[in-house]
């Protein structure tokens, strides 16, 4: 009579048709100490019979999320290396509906959850997470502010300890891996800056202005008067507390304000940077016709948003990102949205593609965040530390292999003077 498998090698298995894999890709360390997966692999290590059932009533991505968020799961090994080897199964790590589970694997995953004690109601969903039935219509002004609200309401504290003292939250632009996460972020703003052509006076309206860094840069060195809008009320007051400590409430006013409801243009130039993603696909062509019409004639357009190149995207609200990070949040591919830009009347100057950049980015925010580990938690909790750790590192990896990509789109309201016959001076 053949041994009993141990507690590791029954969930091994289990785990293994979950993701629809030929062999774990990970190797499994639970509770009672027992192993099992591929010797050298990533460890996770399975505190509590609890994350099995987590599991079984979320297989997949979902349920090792919240068994993550929750304390019951470890990653033992590096965070990158770990959450390559479980998204090479394509069920963990996807922005994009995967195929449900079949009938068999859910009862053979019922089966283990059974024999390893773990049987039971669906355990309550970690604090981080939202529901997003609680926020009314999707893409209402309403639940968009709600959304952004979860996101970016987390604490200023504690994104000052993830993005350091350039406190913009979106890619930076690199000269090389060594030029270090403040210096890429100037760079970046410089960027837009001489992209959009700012002068002494202009007026400039950054929509989705986090902390105010952008518009600080651009009184600042361009002489621009800004006006910067953003649903979060702990970045509008951290962002006002900069510019007054700055000398420069005389050029640059924060504003929380839905885009929708900006009535005070024409400007020179419009910013867009990391906001068309919490837009919605549905409401693109308003939000494009929104910029347009914002713009004075012969104004430009910068429009920085992360793109969807793994084919068809659809949103789907029972993913890791969707709970947890970004609700209601939507990529769209480069064409969909240079399409809808470009059906306004807006004429494409140039488009860049910053997708390593991205990568490279999301990895300085992961190790800083991981430096000041003890006092993220402290900031914000041990939960919410976790998400953003989970979360960057896997997108971080999403942007390494293309699945993500990330560009600067320079566009021109027709009318006023034309642009010059080379643009890439900005070099």
């Amino acid at each position: 009579m053949g041994s009993k498998q141990s507690s590791a090698a029954q969930l091994a298995a289990a785990v293994t048709e979950v993701l629809g894999v030929a062999q774990l890709p990970v190797r499994l360390r639970l509770w009672d100490g027992s192993e099992a997966g591929p010797p050298g692999a990533p460890v996770i290590r399975v505190r509590s019979p609890r994350a099995v059932r987590r599991l079984m009533w979320a297989p997949g991505e979902l349920g090792l999320g919240r068994a993550y968020v929750a304390g019951e799961l470890d990653l033992e090994d590096d965070v990158f290396a770990t959450l390559a080897a479980l998204t090479s199964s394509g069920r963990v790590g996807s922005a994009e509906p995967t195929t449900p589970l079949g009938v068999r694997a859910r009862l053979r995953l019922a089966a283990t959850a059974a024999r390893l004690g773990a049987l039971g109601p669906d355990p309550a969903p970690p604090p981080e997470e939202v529901r997003l039935r609680r926020f009314g219509r999707r893409h209402s002004r309403a639940r968009d502010a709600a959304a952004i609200s979860h996101h970016y309401d987390v604490g200023n504290d504690f994104y000052a300890l993830v993005l350091g003292a350039s406190l913009v939250y979106s890619c930076a632009v690199w000269d090389s891996p060594a030029t270090g996460l403040d210096a890429a972020q100037e760079a970046k703003l410089d960027l837009v800056c001489r992209k959009l052509d700012l002068r002494p006076g202009a007026r400039l309206l950054d929509v989705g202005c986090g902390w105010g860094s952008l518009a600080m840069h651009a009184a600042d060195r361009y002489g621009a008067q800004v006006v910067g809008i953003t649903l979060s009320r702990e970045q509008a007051g951290l962002a006002r507390r900069r510019v007054a400590e700055a000398g420069l409430a005389d050029r640059v006013q924060i504003r929380v304000q839905d885009y929708r409801t900006v009535d005070d243009g024409p400007f020179d130039a419009v910013a867009s940077i990391g906001m068309a993603e919490h837009v919605g696909r549905a409401n693109v062509p308003r939000y494009a016709t929104r910029l347009h019409d914002l713009l004075r004639p012969g104004g430009r357009l910068l429009h920085h948003a992360i793109a969807w190149n793994a084919g068809a995207f659809q949103a789907d609200p029972d993913t890791f990102i969707a709970r947890f990070v970004f609700p209601d949040g939507e990529l769209l591919g480069l064409a969909d949205i240079v399409g809808a830009l470009e059906a306004t009347g807006l004429e494409a100057l140039d488009v860049e593609a910053l997708r390593l950049h991205y990568a490279l980015t999301l990895r300085a925010w992961v190790d800083r965040l991981e430096k000041n580990w003890d006092a993220a938690v402290a900031a914000n909790g041990l939960g919410r530390a976790r998400v953003w750790r989970l979360y960057m590192a896997g997108s971080a990896l999403a942007f390494e292999t293309g699945r993500m990509g990330v560009n600067q789109v320079l566009l021109q309201r027709p009318g006023g003077d034309p642009p010059p016959l080379r643009l890439r001076d900005w070099r």
